[in-house]
C-alpha cells in the first residue's frame, strides 16, 4: 500500500524501447518483451522502472535538452553507488552503466529496484503517518545523514572524486556562476544573497562522503514501517566536502509552519505533519548523534536556499529555451523568487 508506482513516460521524455531490449539482451541476456514506465516527480534527472519478464530495474538518464552535464553524470552516479554499497546498506544496487548515446540518446545505469514508499509534496493514498510515526521518521532521517557522513570514502575508492579543501567557496563561486548562465529574470534578492554568502564562507573543518540533495523524496520508506529507510537515492551530486553544506541543503528543503505562505505552497515535501521536527530540532538532532559542532547555520541554510534556487532556475531556463516541454517548469520562475526572498531574510540569523 503506498508503494511508489509509475505511470507513462512524460511527453518527449519516451525511451526507445526497442534499442533498450537490444542493450538488455545483449548486456544482461534479458530476453522478452521490455516495458518502461516513468515515476513522477524528478526535476532534473530521469528515472523509470524498465520491466523484462518479472525483472524490475530502474533506470536513470539526464533529462532531454540539458547541458548542464556535470549535474548530471550517470557515469559519476554509477560509481559513488558501486563504492559505496559494501559499506551503506541504503542504497540500491547497481546493474550497468551505458556511456553510448546511440542507445536512448545519452549515458544512462541501471539499478534494482527498492520497492518503498517515496514522500513528495502529497503523502500517498493509504499510507498512515501519525504524529508518531513522523517524529520516528524525522529522527531516522537526521541518523541517516549521520550514517552516510561516517562512510569512510577514501577506503571505499572514492578519495579522487572532489577536492575537500576550500569546498564551500568554491560551491559559492560554481552556483552563483551557474545562476548567472541561467538567468532569465531580474532577482534582486538572488544577487544579494550570491554576495552574502562570498564574504562569510565558513573556515574549512573535517570532510565526509556529501550527498547534496538529502530529502524526502529522495529515500524510499518501508511500506510496513515508513518511519523506517530502506534507501537513499539520487547520488549524482555526491563529493567529498564540508558535511555542515549537505545538512544547509536538507534544512533548505525544510518547509515549517512558522514560514511565509508562498513558501509553503512551493514546499518540496511533507515537512509541516503533525510531529514534524523543526529546522532547529533537525539540526540538533544531527549534532547530537553525529558529536559534530553545528556553527555558521545561517551561512549553510541561505546557501542551501539558493542552491536549490539555481536548480530550480537552470530547469526554468530550459523550459524557456524550449529544450523541456513539460507544464510543471512553467511557474518554477516565481519558486526562485521565493527561496531567494527565504535566503535573504535570514542572512546573518543563525537561530533560523
Amino acid at each position: 500500500m503506498g508503494v511508489d508506482a509509475p505511470g507513462p513516460a512524460r511527453a518527449g521524455e519516451e525511451l526507445d524501447e526497442g534499442r533498450l531490449a537490444q542493450y538488455l539482451r545483449r548486456t544482461l541476456a534479458l530476453e522478452g518483451p521490455v516495458r518502461v514506465e516513468q515515476f513522477p516527480g524528478g526535476h532534473s534527472n530521469l528515472t523509470y522502472l524498465v520491466t523484462v519478464g518479472a525483472r524490475e530495474l530502474v533506470l536513470r538518464r539526464p533529462p532531454f535538452g540539458s547541458t548542464v552535464k556535470t549535474a548530471h553524470d550517470m557515469g559519476r552516479e554509477f560509481r559513488v553507488l558501486s563504492a559505496i554499497g559494501p559499506r551503506f546498506r541504503k542504497v540500491p544496487a547497481v546493474v550497468a552503466f551505458c556511456d553510448d548515446p546511440s542507445i536512448l540518446g545519452a549515458s544512462f545505469y541501471l539499478m534494482q529496484r527498492v520497492r518503498g514508499v517515496i514522500l513528495r509534496s502529497r503523502v500517498p493514498e493509504g499510507v498512515s503517518l501519525t504524529p508518531d510515526t513522523v517524529s520516528r521518521l524525522c529522527a531516522a532521517i537526521a541518523d541517516t545523514l549521520v550514517e552516510l557522513h561516517g562512510i569512510d570514502y577514501e577506503a571505499a575508492g572514492l578519495a579522487d572524486l572532489g577536492r575537500p579543501e576550500g569546498y564551500a567557496q568554491r560551491q559559492v563561486t560554481g552556483w552563483t556562476r551557474r545562476y548567472q548562465d541561467a538567468q532569465t529574470d531580474a532577482v534582486a534578492d538572488m544577487d544579494d544573497v550570491a554576495r552574502w554568502l562570498a564574504g562569510h564562507v565558513p573556515a574549512s573543518g573535517e570532510a565526509s562522503l556529501l550527498h547534496n540533495d538529502y530529502k524526502h523524496d529522495n529515500l524510499v520508506l518501508d511500506p510496513g514501517d515508513p518511519s523506517r529507510i530502506l534507501a537513499v537515492l539520487d547520488w549524482e551530486m555526491s563529493t567529498p566536502g564540508d558535511p555542515l553544506m549537505d545538512l544547509g541543503t536538507t534544512l533548505a528543503y525544510w518547509v515549517e509552519e512558522g514560514d511565509g505562505d508562498e513558501l509553503k505552497a512551493a514546499a518540496f515535501g511533507p515537512t509541516r505533519l503533525p510531529g514534524s521536527d523543526t529546522r532547529r530540532q533537525l539540526a540538533a538532532r544531527y549534532a547530537e548523534r553525529s558529536g559534530r559542532a553545528v556553527h555558521d547555520l545561517d551561512f549553510y541554510y541561505c546557501f542551501g536556499l539558493f542552491k536549490i534556487a539555481v536548480i530550480v532556475q537552470q530547469i526554468h531556463y530550459r523550459f524557456r529555451q524550449g529544450l523541456t516541454r513539460d507544464p510543471r517548469f512553467a511557474g518554477l520562475g516565481r519558486a526562485v523568487a521565493v527561496l531567494a526572498r527565504q535566503a535573504a531574510l535570514h542572512l546573518g540569523r543563525p537561530e533560523l
